[in-house]
Parts: C-alpha cells; sequence; structure tokens
C-alpha cells in the first residue's frame, strides 16, 4: 500500500499534492491518501479502490463541492473508504456523496452538510444475493479486512458502510438508497432536513444501529418497492410525517426504536407492506400511533403508544394487526379502530385513559382480544358495529362509559371476561346485534348490568351481574334472549326488567338484593323463568296489565313463586325512568305510536307548566309557540310567513331540564303542524363525529336524517368545536350540519344544548351557526325548594312518602349542596331519592314486621 499527501500550497513537503482528486487519479487500488487539514472545493471521483483519511482530527479536512459541479463525493469503484472528512454539498437538494450503481464505499467519522448521501444500484436485485435481510448486508459488515470496505460477494450490488457520521441540512432526503444497493448505519445522525431523513426504494436493503434521526419535515424513513430495513437501537424524533412509512411491498424489522412526536402517525404501512416491531416506543404522534392499511401486515410485541393524537392503532381495508404484550395510553380517538375487512388481533395488551372507545370494530372487521386489559375510556370499552365481528376471551374492561356495546349481527363471542365500573351500561347488546356471552362478570355498572335492545339475539351462560345501579338484565320490546346460570346481586332496580312486548328465556338464574321486584314484566311480554331462585329482594314478581310471564320451578327466598291472582295481585312499581341505556330505544316506544296519537296544545302547553321551576324557559317556549300559532295562521290564510328560525340554543347547567323541554318542544310544533313528527333524537359528539378521514359527513348525516319531522338535540354540542380548532373532525361536523339545516329548514328543529359559556363559544365558531341559531333560553339551576318538589316526584311515582321533618332536613340538605361541576341539579334530586330508598331499605329491614305505612315512609334518618 502507498501513501500518498495532499495539503495546501507551502504545506506537505515535497512531492505533495494539491488536489486531492489528483492524489487519487496517481493511487493505485488499495492505495492510501491522507489529507492535510483544510478546505478544498473540488468535486472528488473515487473509481478505484482507494482510502481518503483526513490527516488530523476528523472534521479539519472539508471537501466541498464546486457550485454546479454535481456532488463532492461520487464513488463509482469498489471498496473504497473516506474516514474523518467533512463533506458540504453545492445545494441542499443535490447529493454531497453520491454512490453508482456497482460501487462501495465505507464513510466512517465524517459529516456530510447540505447535501444528501445517495446510493444507487441496479434495478433488479442480482440472483445470487437474493436472500434475507441478514444476508443482505453480511459484506458491509467487513470493514476492516483486506481492502478496508466492502469485500467481492458485493459484485454487481452497491454498497455502503456509514459508521459514527452526521449528515445535516439536506434537502429532499439524508440518506437516500435506490435499486439493489446494501447499507449499513453504526452510531449515524441525521438531522434537519428539508425532508425525509432516509428513503429506500426497488431493491434497497438497510440496516441501521444506533441511528439518531431529528427534525425531518417529511417521514422520519421511507420504504418502498421491494425495500428493506431492519432499524435497532435507535431514535427517530420530530419527524414533520410519519415516523417510519412503508409502502408497496417494502418490509422492516425494528427493535428497541424510539418515535418521537412525529407530524403524522407513529409507524405507517400501506399497500402490502410488513413489519415486525419489538420495543418500540411511540410517544406523542399528532395523528394514529400505528397505522396499517390496504393489504398490510403488522406484528408488533412489546410496544407502547402514548398520546397519540388520533388513534393508538388504527387497521383499515383489508390489512391486519397482531399485538403481544403492547400498552396503547391516552389516545385522543379510539384506541383501536378496526375497519373495512381489516383484522386485529390483540393478547395480553393494555389499553388506558383514552378518550373513546378502547377498541373500535366497524364495517366488516374482526377482532381478536385475549387477556387484555381496557380501562379509563371515554366511552365503550369494546364497541363492535355495522357487519363487524370480535372474539374477547379473558379481558378486563374497568372505568369506561359503557363496557361492551355490540351492534352487528355478524356474531360476537365473549368468553370469561370481567366489566367493572362503567358509568353507564356494562353490556349492551344493540338493536340488530348477536352476541354469545359465556362466564362474563360485570359489577359496579352505572346503569343496567345487560341490555338487550329490539332484536338483538343474545345467549348468556354463566357469569353475574354486581351492584349496578340500575335493572340487572333489561330487556327492551321485541327482544326474546337466552340467560342461563347467571347471578344477579344487589342491583339498585330490578334484577330483570322486561319491556312491554318482550320475552326471552331465563334459567337458573339467581336474584339476591334487588331494591326493586327481581322480576318486571311489562304488558304482553312472555317470558319464561325455569329454576330460577330469588332471595332477599323488595318484591319477587312485579307486572303489568297483561304480561303473560311463565314461571316453572322457581322460587322466592326458598318457597315456590307463583303469580298472584288477577283481583289481588298489587300494583306493579313503574317501570324505572332508565332502567339501562341513556336512552330508551325505539322499540320501546316506536315513532309510529307516536305519530298515531294526536296530542292537544293545549295539554301540552299544561304539561310544560306541570315541569318544577324553569319559570323563565316557561314563558320563553310559550312565546315561541303563540308566535308559531301566529305563522301556522298566515300560511293558512295564504300569507307568506315571515323569516323565522325555528333552531334554539338551550344553555344552562347539567340535570336542569333541557331535554325534557326539547323533547316537550317537538310535541307542541307537531300539535301546530309544524312538525310531521315531533319526535327526538338525541345525539352527542360521538354520534357525529368520525374516526377517520371521510367518515364524519356520512355519520352526521345518518343522525340528522333519523331526526327529520322532528327535533334533533345535541347534547354537550360545544365539543363540536373544541376551543384552538386546528384540524378536528368536530368542525367538519359542524360543516355538515349547516349545509342540512339549510337544505331541510322546514322538516326539522336542531337544538343545541350545554354549559352557558361553552355555547356562546360554540355559535360564535361558525358564521352558519350564529345564523341559524338566533335564540337562547336559558335554564337556571333549581333552588332547594324546587329540588324537594323533584324529589317529592319521583317518590310519588315509587309510592313513597317524606316525613314533614325529613322534608324539612332535606330542603336544607340542598341548601348547603356546593353548587359546583359535581352539582347535577334534577339528578342530584334522584340519585337523593335513590340513596334514601337504599338506607330506608336498610332501616325496614330490622323492624321485623313493618307496616304499610313504615314501608312508605322516608325519615330524617334515611337522608345520606
Amino acid at each position: 500500500m502507498t501513501r500518498h499527501t495532499v495539503a495546501p500550497k507551502g504545506q506537505g513537503g515535497r512531492g505533495a499534492f494539491r488536489r486531492i482528486g489528483d492524489a487519487v487519479r496517481a493511487a493505485r487500488p488499495g492505495d492510501l491518501v491522507v489529507v492535510a487539514p483544510g478546505s478544498y472545493p473540488e468535486a472528488v471521483v473515487l473509481d478505484r479502490s482507494v482510502t481518503l483519511a483526513a490527516d488530523g482530527a476528523p472534521g479539519s479536512v472539508t471537501l466541498a463541492a464546486p457550485p454546479g459541479g454535481g456532488p463532492a463525493l461520487t464513488v463509482t469503484g469498489r471498496d473504497c473508504a473516506v474516514r474523518g472528512l467533512t463533506v458540504r454539498g453545492a445545494a441542499a437538494g443535490e447529493a454531497a456523496v453520491s454512490v453508482t450503481p456497482g460501487g462501495g464505499l465505507v464513510l466512517e467519522d465524517c459529516v456530510v452538510l447540505d447535501g444528501r448521501v445517495e446510493a444507487r444500484g441496479a434495478e433488479d436485485e442480482p440472483p445470487p444475493l437474493d436472500g434475507d435481510l441478514t444476508e443482505s448486508t453480511e459484506s458491509t459488515e467487513r470493514t476492516d479486512s483486506g481492502t478496508d470496505g466492502t469485500s467481492e460477494v458485493n459484485a454487481g450490488v452497491t454498497a455502503l458502510l456509514l459508521r459514527r457520521c452526521r449528515l445535516e441540512g439536506a434537502g429532499l432526503a439524508g440518506l437516500r438508497l435506490a435499486g439493489a444497493v446494501r447499507a449499513q448505519l453504526d452510531d449515524t445522525g441525521i438531522h434537519a432536513v428539508e425532508g425525509t431523513g432516509v428513503v429506500l426504494s426497488g431493491a434497497a436493503r438497510l440496516v441501521a444501529v444506533r441511528l439518531r434521526l431529528d427534525g425531518t419535515t417529511g417521514s422520519g424513513v421511507r420504504l418502498r418497492g421491494r425495500a428493506r430495513l431492519r432499524l435497532t437501537d435507535s431514535v427517530l424524533h420530530r419527524a414533520g410525517r410519519a415516523g417510519l412509512l412503508l409502502e408497496d411491498g417494502s418490509e422492516a424489522t425494528a427493535e428497541e426504536v424510539r418515535i418521537d412526536a412525529p407530524g403524522s402517525a407513529g409507524v405507517h404501512l400501506t399497500g402490502a407492506a410488513r413489519a415486525e416491531l419489538t420495543d418500540v416506543r411511540i410517544r406523542q404522534p399528532a395523528a394514529s400511533g400505528l397505522v396499517v392499511a390496504g393489504r398490510a401486515a403488522l406484528t408488533a410485541h412489546g410496544c407502547v403508544v402514548t398520546g397519540a393524537g388520533a388513534n393508538g392503532l388504527l387497521v383499515t381495508d383489508g390489512a391486519e394487526a397482531l399485538l403481544t404484550d403492547c400498552r396503547i395510553d391516552r389516545s385522543a380517538f379510539s384506541a383501536v379502530h378496526l375497519s373495512g375487512t381489516a383484522t386485529g388481533r390483540l393478547t395480553d395488551c393494555l389499553v388506558r385513559e383514552g378518550a373513546e372507545h378502547g377498541v373500535h370494530v366497524t364495517e366488516a372487521a374482526r377482532a381478536e382480544l385475549a387477556d387484555c386489559a381496557l380501562g379509563g375510556l371515554g366511552m365503550t370499552g369494546v364497541a363492535v358495529l355495522d357487519k363487524a365481528a370480535a372474539t374477547i376471551t379473558g379481558c378486563r374492561i374497568d372505568g369506561a362509559a359503557s363496557g361492551l356495546v355490540v351492534g352487528s349481527a355478524a356474531g360476537t363471542r365473549v368468553e370469561h371476561t370481567a366489566v367493572s365500573a362503567t358509568a353507564e351500561t356494562g353490556v349492551r347488546i344493540a338493536e340488530g346485534g348477536a352476541a354469545t356471552l359465556t362466564g362474563i362478570r360485570i359489577t359496579g355498572a352505572g346503569a343496567a348490568g345487560v341490555v338487550v335492545d329490539a332484536g338483538a339475539d343474545v345467549t348468556v351462560t354463566g357469569g353475574s351481574v354486581e351492584d349496578c345501579a340500575g335493572s340487572g338484565i333489561v330487556v327492551w320490546t321485541g327482544a326474546e334472549p337466552s340467560f342461563t346460570d347467571v347471578r344477579i346481586h344487589r342491583p339498585a332496580k330490578n334484577g330483570v326488567f322486561l319491556a312491554p312486548g318482550s320475552g326471552g328465556t331465563f334459567t337458573s338464574l339467581d336474584v339476591t338484593g334487588a331494591g326493586f321486584p327481581a322480576l318486571h314484566v311489562g304488558a304482553s311480554a312472555e317470558p319464561v323463568f325455569r329454576q330460577c331462585r330469588i332471595r332477599d329482594c323488595a318484591e319477587a314478581l312485579g307486572e303489568d296489565a297483561g304480561a303473560a310471564p311463565v314461571l316453572e320451578d322457581c322460587t322466592a327466598d326458598g318457597t315456590p313463586l307463583v303469580r298472584p291472582r288477577p283481583d289481588t295481585a298489587p300494583a306493579a312499581l313503574p317501570a324505572p325512568s332508565s332502567p339501562g341505556a341513556s336512552a330508551a330505544p325505539s322499540a320501546a316506544a316506536s315513532s309510529e305510536d307516536s305519530e298515531a296519537v294526536e296530542e292537544h296544545l293545549d295539554d301540552l302547553l299544561a304539561e310544560l307548566e306541570e315541569l318544577v321551576g324553569l319559570d323563565r324557559v316557561k314563558h320563553d317556549v310559550g312565546s315561541l309557540v303563540q308566535l308559531m300559532r301566529t305563522v301556522r295562521r298566515r300560511e293558512e290564510a295564504g300569507l307568506p310567513a315571515p323569516p323565522l328560525s325555528r333552531h334554539l340554543v338551550f344553555a344552562g347547567n347539567a340535570g336542569t331540564g333541557k331535554t325534557t323541554v326539547a323533547r316537550l318542544y317537538g310535541r307542541l310544533l307537531k300539535a301546530l303542524g309544524l312538525l310531521r313528527r315531533g319526535h327526538l333524537v338525541e345525539v352527542d359528539r360521538t354520534a357525529l363525529v368520525g374516526e377517520y378521514v371521510g367518515h364524519t359527513g356520512p355519520k352526521t348525516t345518518a343522525a340528522f336524517t333519523r331526526a327529520l319531522g322532528g327535533v334533533l338535540f345535541i347534547d354537550e354540542a360545544y365539543a363540536l368545536a373544541p376551543p384552538g380548532g386546528g384540524n378536528d373532525f368536530g368542525l367538519e361536523a359542524v360543516t355538515t350540519l349547516v349545509k342540512l339545516m339549510e337544505d331541510h329548514r322546514d322538516d326539522i328543529v336542531v337544538i343545541a344544548a350545554g354549559y352557558p359559556e361553552e355555547m356562546t363559544r360554540f355559535v360564535n365558531s361558525n358564521p352558519g351557526l350564529s345564523s341559524r341559531f338566533g335564540r337562547t333560553l336559558v335554564f337556571e339551576d333549581y333552588a332547594a325548594p324546587e329540588l324537594v318538589s323533584i324529589f317529592e316526584h319521583q317518590a310519588r311515582e315509587h309510592r313513597y312518602e317524606l316525613t314533614p321533618t325529613a322534608r324539612e332536613a332535606l330542603t336544607g340538605l340542598f341548601e348547603r349542596l356546593p353548587r359546583d361541576e359535581g352539582f347535577g341539579n334534577g339528578r342530584t334530586a334522584r340519585q337523593t331519592f335513590q340513596e334514601m330508598t337504599e338506607r330506608q331499605a336498610q332501616r325496614v329491614a330490622e323492624l321485623g314486621a313493618p307496616t304499610q305505612a313504615e314501608l312508605m315512609s322516608l325519615e330524617i334518618q334515611d337522608l345520606p
């Protein structure tokens, strides 16, 4: 090996070259060219196996491309090496270092500025190297033997190794590998790229160990074509788009990788891409953490997605995702969303603190959950809708709004799963849904344990429903479920509540400690109860007129349970106002029935006056009715109607009767002939806003269409226009609503409801809203005497009576309650009534043989 020296004029002694290119041309294969410190403005071509090395500390030598002169360093020969140089490109969007097809380069302890490093290979990969990712990079790892670069096994393939290098200030891409290229990065950083950090296309292969990528305007790493990547112990920080993007038929493995704050998805797979992730941490992605679309497939082990701006995992089209021992925390949308014909399999995964659903399965997607835990969710733990299906085994759902909702007829199976501490229903099988539940345990539901809507097909075998605030099981009109070997313990209301016209088979049920009749059977309901056991309940059986339950070998407190004779049957307690679902399904009171009943305007106005409090609202509604009546009379007289917006804003705190008045307002307008049906459709943000681009418009339109001829009541409407706006899908829902309100202005009334200050911001967020919502009705908080009146109304409905001393103490209690965010107005009164009846039941149970008066009396000691 011959040593050649390059030095500025006056340095280096006799025989030193002044230009690097001159020394390279004089060198033979295997020679060493040593460059003295300084700046060398030239374009160097390495066309033979030569090593360039800085004669001094790394960075003391700068090779700078002259303007318009192409790359500073072009490599056409094999087994070339450059050590310790700073290479500066002529322009950020051009190559500073270029390795041409068949070339080979080792770049060690170098800095590349203001231009990318690129390596181009043949379009087709040579047959001898058609192996896996490990085999494809073996040659680039042989850097200290013989030629100090790549070996002859690389013949026909471009080879590149970067070790302890820094690439900074490039445009379009920091590193670009195209075609049959074998490359490896060790301890290399890529920074401040106006474009993508690393781009692989064609048959390129890259192994990157301890890659540090920071500050790209495009994706961090992008793979196209048949590219392959192995990424280990690396950090992708602040990518402007996806952290890792795979397209076409590319493949990647990533292990111990951190992806921080990408501008869109953390990892995004499309086409037929494949990726395997192990111990990958994705933090604060602006969009979804993991996106799998097209025919792509993702496998993830021990990965974590935290703070996703959209979904934690989004799987669409016909894609597939398999997650094991992964965690998804604090997603802004549903933590896991599956749509299209996608498949998602989660095993031993943890989903926590999401704003919406834990797992949302829609369209014709399939989900399999095994040994997973979901909790702290703003909406449903698992929702299976449209034509989707799910298999859920050994999972835990804790602290969601609802535990499980199934609205698909495709057949969902749930086995040995626990649902606890839900704000609303534990499990709901919605209209048209089909599910088989085995060994499910529901504890502490805020409403009913299990709700079966009209037309649902449900089989429940084994399990329990414990300590729910509503009824244990609620079956709505037209549903006929099958329940076997289910234990219902301490429901605040009925053990089993059957709405009029429902049925089903209930075998070997244990109902204990129910606050209302253990079994309540509505009119025309025909359930069959076999070998059921009832113990320690307020009453065993309650029937509405026309009910026809069949009792076979059932017992109540150890004695046979038989139906009472009609002439001695006690009056059944009224059906609970909300046995389970937050809004009664249409089967309980169909729109056809409501249309058949003609209500008189005076009767409806009298009903309005009977509402507790709300004097200001009553006056405003009365004035509106008189105005609408005049409008109607003008129309009947052939006179044009004055310009009038019927849409309203209801501004008030929780529990002030906004929904009740909205429902009555629709009936009033129907009685005036200004609405066809007058029914109420209640929605919130979740019913209007979609999960992904293109979903919100159809979803909002569907809800709006259901309300045609009546009232669309949007609760917490301000959530559609969050502070700051941005790209929130709620703004799309608002735009869609404004257009629909204009297109159907004579066939619907829209009422937007929420807290006063928030509603002012909502109406002002869109000019179309402010022009259509011209009137606001203010719902003031209830005073203590009004809360007592609401309480006494509940008591009369359920045949309780307040003693005078208890009434006085209750008034004082309501006066002392802090009017903060936890105060629920009418809801607080109803909750207090429930607490008092529970305390009264405990007290009366100790009396032995209480009288009817004692059973009905609420005393001062019953106050919470």
